[in-house]
């Protein structure tokens, strides 16, 4: 008789393999953080300069004036007009919704209301990690007169000067950008 012999790895050949395949990843992965890392950082970038476009058309469209004013809000060309409760409020909906030379806004578009949006449904958000909460979808709206800094209070979204229109990224590391 014959003896039949079967064709398997043996336990070297497979220790080996899983050794490839450990040192491909640990090689691997970290490349993949940095990716993730940069392209957070590029997306804040252009989240900015949205921002900043949209704040600076809307004062070339309103006289020098930057969105954040409290004004007021009506839903319907011919409903009533309720105040905006705050800047922060204030500045959202004059960058989202259609608004007249004072800086009203409105859901429509009208002879009245002629201008805007300047950014379609809401704000870009801030893609970089930090904790904290914030309000008005994410702008922590000031009328500070002077160059804006952190507080980091909250540590994410955006930060804005209604006087100046200046937006920055309202978190330590990236505020220069």
């Amino acid at each position: 008789m014959r003896a039949h012999k079967t064709k398997a790895f043996t336990l070297v050949e497979l220790l080996v393999v899983i050794i490839i395949i450990g040192i491909l990843a640990a090689v691997a992965i970290p490349q993949f953080g940095d990716s993730s890392a940069d392209a957070k950082k590029a997306a804040l970038k252009e989240n900015l300069k949205t921002l900043r476009t949209a704040v600076e058309q809307y004062a070339i469209d309103h006289t020098s004036t930057y969105p954040g004013t409290i004004a007021t809000h009506k839903t319907t060309v011919a409903g009533t007009a309720a105040a905006h409760t705050d800047a922060a409020t204030a500045f959202l909906k004059q960058l989202t919704t259609y608004s007249d030379d004072s800086g009203n806004t409105c859901d429509e578009k009208s002879s009245s209301f002629p201008y805007g949006p300047y950014i379609k449904r809401k704000l870009p958000d801030n893609p970089l990690p930090a904790s904290g909460s914030v309000d008005a979808d994410g702008v922590n709206v000031t009328t500070l007169t002077v160059p804006l800094t952190v507080d980091g209070t909250p540590t994410t979204g955006w930060k804005y000067s209604t006087p100046r229109g200046e937006v920055i990224a309202n978190n330590a590391t990236y505020a220069n950008y």
